[in-house]
């Protein structure tokens, strides 16, 4: 299957290949973001940027050293609060030339954030946790499907005016077929095929699975990092990307 490039919301330009893969810099300190960067050189040019670095000295200076080397960023922050505290964070967010950033997806706190991101920065509203399962849902007290869940958070991010959404690529066939070709898809909890072991993601797809369900972008995180060579597993991935999105 060749995929037709989705366009960014706010673009008119096809994604280029390479930018699909956005590699989770999930490590304890800026340093160590710094030094996966490296190791990984020209074959990733999109990463994410979590709580955990949030949490650890030199966040926006992490940012700022990405951007200077050409390198776009996704700030997953996963923003919870009043809207009014959201939409003041997304303000600040918004000069610091991050690409993308997470909030949940209650319809006020998407309204606010949409609201205040400004020209540049897109908002990704969170569906279900890729490490939440049915069984995570009932105790949680929802009687819903998680693909329930999924569509009736996506449907009210979109129309809240989120840029796209974050969801397992187990969903993203659906959302692509109800959303259209424009919002964007980011897909984590990606595992190679043949590998063992998910750790603690439940949901899971392989990159290819991702894409042909309508994936825009697909996040990876331990399948690269804890490689044995990080540079050859993003190659890859990349090569597979290509194929797929020609």
């Amino acid at each position: 299957m060749t995929l037709v490039s989705s366009v960014p919301a706010q673009s008119n330009a096809p994604i280029p290949a390479r930018e699909r893969l956005i590699v989770a810099l999930d490590v304890p300190t800026a340093a160590q973001a710094k030094a996966l960067v490296q190791r990984l050189a020209d074959r990733v040019v999109f990463y994410k940027i979590g709580l955990e670095l949030a949490a650890s000295p030199g966040y926006f200076e992490l940012t700022d050293w990405l951007l200077a080397r050409g390198c776009r960023v996704f700030a997953d922050l996963k923003l919870y609060d009043i809207p009014a505290t959201v939409a003041a964070a997304v303000r600040n967010l918004s000069a610091c030339g991050a690409s993308f950033v997470t909030v949940h997806g209650e319809r006020s706190i998407a309204e606010a954030a949409a609201a205040n991101k400004g020209a540049t920065l897109q908002i990704l509203a969170v569906t279900v946790l890729t490490s939440m399962n049915q069984e995570d849902l009932r105790l949680a007290g929802i009687q819903a499907t998680v693909a329930e869940l999924t569509m009736s958070r996506a449907r009210a991010a979109i129309a809240a005016g989120c840029d796209g959404v974050i969801a397992s690529g187990l969903e993203a066939a659906a959302l692509r077929a109800e959303l259209g070709p424009k919002p964007c898809i980011v897909t984590p909890g990606i595992r190679l095929s043949g590998e063992a072991g998910h750790d603690d993601q439940k949901r899971v797809v392989t990159p290819r699975r991702a894409l042909e369900s309508g994936a825009t972008y697909i996040v990876v995180g331990r399948p690269i990092r804890d490689a044995v060579d990080p540079y050859a597993a993003a190659g890859a991935i990349q090569s597979e990307i290509a194929l797929l999105c020609r």
